[in-house]
């Protein structure tokens, strides 16, 4: 069983330097197989995964001095080495940076089933961010699927506060 750990509050971002106790925790797990270990997405992960089940909300933090918005969230710019704080809506709407067509069927790891294929994946640009996100991009229609096309993430309608609360991106233009 894979635990994702999520905080309800970011105590430590006020300076209190205090560890949070965690206040809730989100489990995902394999169809009939668990993972042998626990995974704590940290303060800025839980804000990112807290909104995105709440809210349907796509969170990215913004860097202090040169401006560069990353999603998902990190705390420390990899271009200029400072803390970032700042919280930023992004998207939820965006462009794919590059992307794959798959073909050949396995099983998912993550659901134990077998993938139906074919299926894309690919790496997003939400509007307002710099950095890519992964994710299944859906291939209703191979055409559209391009370097450059715009696309709009698809929601589960219960979500449980991890990546897979979104289902898949699909072509909007």
């Amino acid at each position: 069983m894979l635990r994702l750990f999520l905080h309800d509050g970011l105590s430590r971002l006020s300076g209190s330097g205090d560890i949070m106790p965690v206040k809730e925790n989100l489990i995902v797990e394999s169809k009939g197989s668990g993972q042998p270990f626990n995974y704590a997405v940290g303060m800025y992960g839980s804000k990112f995964f807290k909104e995105l089940r709440e809210n349907r909300k796509i969170l990215g933090i913004k860097c202090p001095k040169c401006g560069k918005v990353y999603i998902p969230p990190r705390r420390v710019c990899g271009e200029c080495f400072v803390e970032m704080t700042e919280f930023v809506e992004v998207g939820p709407k965006g462009t794919i940076g590059t992307f794959t067509i798959l073909r050949y069927a396995f099983i998912d790891p993550e659901t134990g089933e077998q993938k139906p294929v074919p299926y894309g994946y690919g790496f997003i640009r939400f509007d307002g961010a710099e950095t890519l996100f992964q994710h299944y991009i859906s291939i209703d229609d191979e055409s559209k699927i391009k370097i450059g096309a715009r696309v709009e993430p698809v929601f589960s309608e219960e979500r449980k506060g991890n990546v897979k609360d979104i289902l898949c991106f699909k072509v909007i233009e």
